[in-house]
């Protein structure tokens, strides 16, 4: 039976050489390219062997990594791509499958769970995190934004700051561009936009960003 090859973009050296040494004992896998960043790409252009699967660190410090798989989807088509993360947002998981993700999976997940996420991936299946439950609030923004109708803003309670990180998503800035805009750590930017969405009630960036021209100025 062919063994499943597997290239693995992931910026912490421990965990990177750990997946790989997992993957690699496991039988079924080959990983046949490892990268920390951007140098992803030339990496996989001068691989002899063409993966089946790409495992994307979705958090990269030195590169976006949402650009960086649709130039991998760009280039090699055929190539499947999951995801990794610690702690993902939904905002997060929203991107990545409109970008054209197959797959996702949590850092942590045990080595059964990567196994069946990566042959399932490689098969032609979709493996991600099931939908939330979409509330009445929801489906009443949702309707606002269609309609191009104001929503009532005193019920939204924004902070100064999350006003301020909606604009920055509103100009299409990544979290690492509003961390360093703002001077302020990535994860605090994650975690702002968390409490955006909870409080709009909303479920992507495209969405915030489309409701920001709604918000009045303080």
């Amino acid at each position: 039976m062919a063994k499943t090859r597997v290239f693995l973009i992931e910026d912490n050296r421990l965990l990177r050489e750990g997946i790989a040494a997992m993957l690699n004992k496991h039988g079924g896998f080959e990983v046949v390219a490892r990268a920390e960043d951007g140098d992803a790409l030339r990496k996989l252009h001068g691989s002899k062997n063409t993966p089946d699967v790409v495992l994307l660190d979705l958090g990269l410090e030195k590169a976006n990594s949402l650009k960086l798989m649709a130039r991998l989807r760009k280039e090699f088509p055929e190539v499947k791509v999951v995801a990794m993360d610690i702690l993902p947002e939904e905002v997060d998981i929203f991107e990545f499958v409109k970008a054209g993700g197959s797959g996702f999976i949590l850092k942590s997940a045990a080595l059964e769970d990567y196994v069946d996420t990566i042959h399932a991936v490689a098969e032609g299946q979709k493996v991600l995190p099931p939908a939330m439950t979409t509330s009445l609030f929801t489906q009443i923004v949702e309707s606002a934004l269609k309609s191009g109708k104001d929503m009532p803003d005193k019920s939204l309670r924004l902070t100064a700051r999350e006003r301020e990180i909606i604009d920055l998503i509103s100009e299409g800035l990544s979290n690492k561009e509003i961390a360093s805009r703002l001077h302020i750590a990535t994860h605090t930017v994650k975690s702002h936009i968390h409490n955006i969405l909870e409080k709009l009630a909303l479920r992507s960036r495209l969405q915030i960003a489309a409701f920001a021209r709604r918000i009045p100025p303080e």
